[in-house]
This record gives structure tokens, C-alpha cells and sequence, in this order.
């Protein structure tokens, strides 16, 4: 697989400068690039019953567009990079953790950008499939209690560090951090988080800096709005025939916009637990009382970080009330919203879908999927 990726990436870049002639005329690959990095780390422990191995290692490629300012947003953003990226994890215990293949959407934002040198930070999520998982059929594995099913979330966070050869050629050293689990869909679910460095390299067949385009953005208002969102996650319960139920999870915040391109918010959410509730009553525990201890909720913290109609969202909640399983005091929910509306006059200002992450330090307990307005 390490040898499929490297190929990959050299057949890109060749097909990439086989172009390279008719790019410069018409531009179509202006701006478009292949980069591959070489990654080696370690899974990070946190309650695996299975040894953890000594080294891990990825190969990971990235097909890259460097923007320009096409759209109002990426000069706002200081003109990011937007890819896909496809990433191979040999997590270095075949028989236990095996391998991952993750594919990815990823959006790279600088943090400094001079002539030659820069300092980046990337993120990512998508998809990826293991070839272990805790199995108790043939053939065995009962030690991995990281991953429940094949399929999975596969998030990526990089920094880099990267140096410009020419136009066309870049090279890069940095850090990263790999996260895959299904947000508690199928158990166990404690999740693989590999930490490690990689070494890379980046292919633009016309330029990696393209001209940009400058124009004199409109200001916003650093408003207020009143949010309300409503969200369902599924969960596997602890009750014979292992059934996926919902969760069902109510926020209301406010929420302010600062720099024209962020939203700090902070509010109030509910969360009703079937999953936990079904479990209580076929345990027998708080019998008649099951449903107030199947309910939590938090008072939380976020921000929203702008790009067009995407919002990337990281936010912090304080448990006011938990179910009995009593979680760590406090939870995180990482994601993002996509704007339907998105104006700055009317009754209704916002409307957008959300999927969110909510995790207990590097534990995801599920994946929540929603609907929300701001008035």
C-alpha cells in the first residue's frame, strides 16, 4: 500500500506536468497541486486493553488548490489551501490495530507567510476503513477495544512547517495528530489517536503562487444573533440485540461576530439519552425514575471560525446535569456548519445544517446531526 501511494503521487505529478503546457495557456491547473508526506508516530494510550505498538507509520497525499481570491472569502482567510487528501496508517500491530486507508476533505490555513518560508495549519475529516476491529467471531479480536466497526470517522489535524524551492516545488516538516472512531455507533469505541512528525514534499505544475485577485471587501457588523439548533445522534445500548437509538439534543445561544469572519456564541444545550434509557429499564435500576437519569445538559462556550458558507466549530461545555453514567465534568464538540442562509438583513438571518463531534478528551462518545437558525 505504501508503494500505491507513492506511485500515486508520482503518476499525479506526472500527469500534472504532461498539462503543464496547455495550463499556462488557459490556467485550468493554475493554483493546483500533489503533495506527499511520510508519517511516523505512536497511538497515543488511553484505556486500550492491547499493547501498544512502537512505531506507526502513514504515507499521505494530498491534491491541493492554492486560492486566489475567486471567492470574496479566501482573500479574507489570507488565501488558503483547500484538498483532498487520501492517507495509508500502518498502525504497526497487524494482527490487532492493522491498517487504516482515509480519505479526506482538508482546508490549510496560514498562520505566517513569507517569500519562502511558511507556518501552516491543517485540518481535516472524512472517511476511513480498518482492516482489524474488535471481533469475537473467528478471526479473533476481543484485545481491540479501540474500533467496533470497519467503517469510520477519520479526522486529521497537521502543522507545518514549509519552504519554497521555486514556483513549482515546496518542501515541508511538521507535526500531526490522526483520530479515527464511530462516534459510539457500533462499541467498543474508544478510538485509535496516533501523535507522531512527517516530512514532505509539494508539486504545483504552474505555480504554488498564482496571481492574486485583491478587491475591496465589504465590512460586517460585529452582530448578535439568537441561535436555537436541534440535533439526533444514534448510539449502540447495552441491551440484548445491541439496537442503535437516538439521542436527542436542543441548544439555544447567543452569539456575537467579531472580525467580520468569526462567531464567539455561548448558551445552553439538553440532551435525552434512549440508549441510556432503554438500558435502565432493562437493568432495573431507578425503577420508575429511568428517564431522569437518562438526560444531561451543559452550559458551553464555543467559536465559529468563517469560511464562506462553511463554519468550523470548536466549543466547551460544564456538565449541570449528567445521566448516571457520569461522563468527565466537561465535553467537547468539534465540526461544522453549512450555511442555507446566510444574510444580514430579515427576520430570519441564518439557517444551516451542523454535524458536531462530541468527545470527552480524546474519547468521541457520538456524532450529532442538526438543523439551526439565527434570528
Amino acid at each position: 500500500m505504501y508503494a500505491f501511494c507513492f506511485r500515486l503521487f508520482t503518476l499525479m505529478s506526472g500527469l500534472l506536468a504532461f498539462g503543464y503546457a496547455d495550463a499556462q495557456q488557459d490556467s485550468v491547473l493554475q493554483g493546483f497541486g500533489v503533495e506527499a508526506n511520510f508519517l511516523a508516530g505512536q497511538i497515543i494510550k488511553h484505556k486500550l486493553a492491547a499493547p501498544i505498538p512502537s512505531l506507526s507509520t502513514a504515507f499521505d497525499v494530498n491534491f491541493v488548490w492554492q486560492t486566489y481570491g475567486k471567492k470574496p472569502w479566501q482573500q479574507g482567510r489570507n488565501f488558503p489551501l483547500i484538498g483532498i487528501g487520501v492517507t495509508y496508517t500502518d498502525y504497526g500491530s497487524n494482527q490487532i490495530f492493522g491498517q487504516c486507508v482515509g480519505v479526506y476533505p482538508n482546508l490549510q490555513i496560514p498562520i505566517i507567510r513569507g517569500d519562502r518560508w511558511e507556518w501552516t495549519f491543517r485540518l481535516g475529516d472524512g472517511l476511513g476503513y480498518v482492516s482489524r476491529r474488535y471481533q469475537a467471531t473467528a478471526p479473533v479480536d476481543t484485545l481491540n477495544n479501540a474500533i467496533g466497526s470497519r467503517l469510520n470517522d477519520f479526522a486529521v489535524f497537521m502543522t507545518d512547517a514549509r519552504f519554497s524551492v521555486d514556483k513549482h516545488w515546496q518542501l515541508q516538516f511538521g507535526a500531526n495528530f490522526t483520530h479515527i472512531s464511530n462516534a459510539d455507533f457500533h462499541q467498543p469505541n474508544l478510538g485509535v489517536n496516533m501523535a507522531g512528525a512527517h516530512i514532505g514534499v509539494r508539486y504545483f505544475p504552474v505555480t504554488g503562487k498564482p496571481k492574486p485577485i485583491l478587491k475591496n471587501l465589504p465590512k460586517l457588523k460585529n452582530r448578535w444573533l439568537v441561535e436555537i439548533r436541534y440535533s439526533t445522534a444514534f448510539t449502540e445500548a447495552r441491551t440484548p440485540g445491541s439496537p442503535e437509538l437516538p439521542t436527542y439534543i436542543a441548544a439555544a445561544y447567543a452569539s456575537r461576530r467579531w472580525l467580520g469572519k468569526n462567531k464567539f456564541y455561548t448558551g445552553v444545550d439538553y440532551a435525552f439519552h434512549e440508549d441510556t434509557y432503554e438500558e435502565l429499564k432493562y437493568w432495573g435500576h431507578y425503577k420508575g425514575n429511568e428517564g431522569a437519569h437518562a438526560w444531561d445538559g451543559t452550559i458551553f462556550v464555543g467559536n465559529e471560525f468563517l469560511v464562506g458558507r462553511l463554519g468550523l466549530v470548536t466549543q466547551v461545555g460544564v456538565y449541570y446535569q449528567q445521566t448516571y453514567l457520569k461522563f468527565d465534568p466537561v465535553d467537547e464538540k468539534i465540526g461544522g456548519n453549512f450555511y442555507i442562509i446566510k444574510k444580514e438583513q430579515g427576520p430570519v438571518k441564518e439557517l444551516f445544517v451542523s454535524a458536531l463531534l462530541l468527545t470527552h478528551a480524546i474519547v468521541a462518545e457520538f456524532a450529532e446531526f442538526g438543523v439551526g437558525v439565527g434570528f
